[in-house]
């Protein structure tokens, strides 16, 4: 039987230099007894997978709102090829795949119903706006689990939260795994969303930028493929995880194409019903702040911790597709 200690020790024997090790991890908020079989970063990973937000994944839209077709992604498919991705560029450069686990599965764990559209409309009608990075640390923190001192959150490890923190935005993630699930989450998204826009018929393959399909590839495995090998190669032996030049061009050429022609597109702004998306979560919000007693139980001992417009900030964040929109039609009969 191996127990932690000796798995502690085979991350210090085995992993690369620049890879974050379980035993020098830098803590939680809160100190706790350390587990027998699990490193902190494995227990981390177990109690993200093991949440309620984790599950609701499964029901929250990626790109397309409510497809006809079974093999469109979800927020919970798009979570796992992230993890996939990065797993796999971790194992190539010696890091530590447990926390890069860890840190993909948490990722997006505070990203609202429908997508895209729906994040922009919360963060329009919440005063303060609305970052979906920052809403998934504060679920992991605040809003699931009783392990924090206040009796609050999941209390992770600092590299996990970090990592879910600065997944996305201007600050750079302090950890090399944390780094690689920055870079995977766009090389996933990117590449699955053009997947289903290709499978919806919103693009066609022609359509696609000619110099990156040349560099990366004509279908989804190989530019997957190319971009994972071109990761792995441009960060070996360095302190940094980074993309060739040529590679990260393609890749803010196809990300600006999808935002041109998919994320942003009237076409499927009108296909999707944008204009509905935005009266429900507007209503939602607006009902929410004006009735506050009518919040679900569990949620009132978080509007007099929290405020109330932030614990309808969560409340909605919180909500699959399927779940927003019953609720809005049971509210407005």
């Amino acid at each position: 039987m191996i127990y932690r200690e000796g798995l502690e020790e085979r991350e210090l024997n085995t992993l690369s230099q620049f890879a974050s090790k379980a035993a020098l991890c830098a803590g939680r908020l809160c100190p706790e007894e350390k587990c027998a079989v699990r490193t902190d970063y494995q227990r981390d990973r177990d109690r993200i997978i093991h949440s309620k937000a984790f599950r609701r994944l499964m029901h929250k839209t990626q790109v397309f709102l409510a497809p006809e077709g079974d093999h469109f992604r979800t927020r919970l498919t798009h979570t796992i090829e992230v993890s996939q991705i990065a797993r796999t560029i971790s194992r190539g450069l010696s890091l530590n795949e447990d926390l890069t686990e860890a840190i993909a599965l948490g990722h997006d764990l505070g990203h609202t119903p429908f997508g895209h559209r729906g994040e922009s409309i919360l963060d329009k009608v919440h005063e303060g706006g609305f970052e979906h990075n920052v809403q998934s640390l504060r679920v992991v923190d605040v809003l699931e689990g009783k392990k924090g001192s206040d009796g609050r959150g999941l209390n992770l490890t600092f590299e996990v939260r970090d990592g879910i923190r600065c997944h996305t935005g201007e600050k750079i993630p302090a950890t090399l795994e944390g780094q690689v699930v920055r870079l995977s989450d766009r090389i996933a998204y990117i590449n699955h969303d053009i997947d289903d826009a290709l499978r919806s018929g919103v693009i066609s393959a022609s359509d696609l930028p000619g110099e990156c399909i040349f560099v990366l590839g004509a279908d989804h495995s190989s530019r997957v493929n190319a971009l994972v090998t071109d990761v792995i190669k441009n960060s070996d032996a360095k302190d940094r995880v980074l993309m060739s030049g040529e590679f990260s061009l393609c890749m803010e050429k196809l990300r600006d194409f999808m935002f041109e022609n998919v994320y942003l597109s009237p076409r499927v702004e009108q296909n999707e019903d944008i204009v509905n998306v935005e009266k429900i979560i507007e209503y939602l919000y607006g009902f929410y702040s004006k009735n506050p007693k009518l919040f679900p139980k569990e949620y009132h001992h978080m509007a007099e911790s929290f405020g109330v417009n932030e614990t309808v900030k969560d409340f909605i964040a919180g909500m699959t597709d399927r779940y927003a929109i019953n609720l809005y039609h049971e509210l407005c009969n």
